[in-house]
Order: C-alpha cells, then structure tokens, then sequence
C-alpha cells in the first residue's frame, strides 16, 4: 500500500499539471452558460418555460455526457498511457518500489477521480445557474434528482473510459487511439439505435440510463441488468486492460 499510495499521489499531481484539467473546467463553464442564456432568451423571447432551476442541470447533462465528458476522458486516458510511454516518462514511474499492478490501478483510479470532479463541477455550476435565474421551481426532491443523475452517469462513463485504456495499452500511437475511440463511440452509439433490443450492450447508450431511476415508473428489472453490465463489462475491461499493461514492453 505505500508503494500505491506513492504511485496514487504521483499520476495526481501529474493529472493537475495538465492543461487538459484547466481546459475542461473551461469548456464546461461556457456550457453552462450557453445553457443558460438559450433557456433565458428562450423564456424572455417567446414566454416559454424551458425548464426550471432542478431541470436545467439534467439538461446540461444529456449534453456533455454525450460531448465533453467522454471527449476529455479519452484524451486524460490516452495521455496517461500512449503520452507518458511516447515521453519515456513511464519507464521512471516503473523504477520506483511500486508494482505495474500499482502504477495501473493508481492510473485508473486519478481517471475515475477526473471524471466524477468534472461531473461534480458542472453539476454545482448548472445548480447554482438554476437557482439564480429561476429560484421559485426549486424542490428538494427534485435536487435528489439532480444528485441521483449526476452520481449514475459517472458509471457507464468511466466503463467507456476503461475501454480507451484497453486501446491504449493495445496501440502504441496516442492519435491512432484517439480516432479508434471516436469510431467506437459513433459504431456504439449506432448499434445501439440500430439494435434498440441490444443496446444495453453497448456502453455509450447507458450514457442516459439515470432517466430509469428518476422517472416515475421505475422498471428494476431493466436497472438491475444494465447495473450487472456496467459493472462485468467494467470488470473485463480493467482486467484486460492490466493485462495488456503487464505485458507492455515499456
């Protein structure tokens, strides 16, 4: 444990180093406020109520779960793995009393600490605008809502995550990568319509499953599958993912 802890502490300040941390603060910021003037223009415009101040951060969800969110992931991924062995700056990491097992589950677990600040981040941000700009609609179950969305989408995010590790240990070129985890997130996205009654196999289309558990009907069967697929594809992939890191000629 105190070679992970090391290992842990050493890829987060590495992570809060990057640049891409400060630009997905950014872009998550100006979605926000796009958001909100659309809904503001919208509601001064044309006298229509969008959607109220617990609303609007569900919103914004179905947007950057479906655009930055799993856009920044891949690229944190990606420059965790392909970045550092291009740079030669994993072989230094290796040196250290930590085992590979270590260094990967330190690596995997700042990926999965990225993703569930970055969904805390906008979550505050869409809250706060929701208040501001339309305080009378709040509700303390409809804040629940909000927690329960927010905390549900890191799950098939981070999964689609893992599956970008898994390439990156696979492929040596970070940019090859990059496009073959664009393609897969398209292809995913695609068989899911095309293959409605399978899509539950295909992780991107989970991106929206917290609709299940906030709506008023709640099917538990269907929630329970797609728990056990998220978290046994979730297990393969980590597995795979390590072994392929094991491996690597580093």
């Amino acid at each position: 444990m105190v070679g992970f802890k090391a290992a842990f502490m050493n890829e987060s300040v590495k992570l809060l180093k990057k640049k891409k941390i400060m630009a997905a603060a950014i872009l998550s910021i100006l979605a926000v406020m796009i958001g909100q003037i659309a809904v503001t223009t919208i509601k001064h415009g044309l006298g229509l109520r969008v959607v109220g101040s617990v609303e609007f951060p569900i919103a914004v969800l179905s947007f950057v779960t479906y655009t930055l969110l799993p856009l920044f992931a891949v690229f944190v991924a990606i420059d965790m793995f392909n970045g550092e062995s291009s740079s030669n700056t994993m072989k230094i990491t290796l040196l250290r009393p930590v085992s590979r097992f270590g260094v990967f589950t330190a690596k995997v677990l700042n990926l999965a600490l990225f993703i569930a600040g970055n969904l805390l981040f906008i979550m505050v941000l869409s809250l706060l605008a929701g208040f501001i700009f339309n305080p009378s609609s709040a509700s303390f179950i409809g804040i629940v809502k909000v927690l329960v969305s927010y905390g549900l989408t890191f799950f098939p995010v981070f999964v689609f995550a893992l599956i970008v590790v898994l390439l990156s240990n696979l492929i040596q070129g970070g940019l090859a990568v990059f496009f073959l985890s664009i393609l897969v997130f398209i292809g995913f996205n695609f068989l899911g319509i095309v293959f409605s009654s399978y899509s539950s196999f295909f992780i991107t289309s989970m991106f929206d499953w917290y609709t299940l558990w906030i709506s008023e009907s709640i099917n538990v069967f269907k929630i329970s599958r797609q728990i056990l697929i998220i978290f046994g594809c979730g297990i393969m992939l980590f597995t795979t993912g390590y072994y392929l890191f094991d491996r690597k000629d580093i």
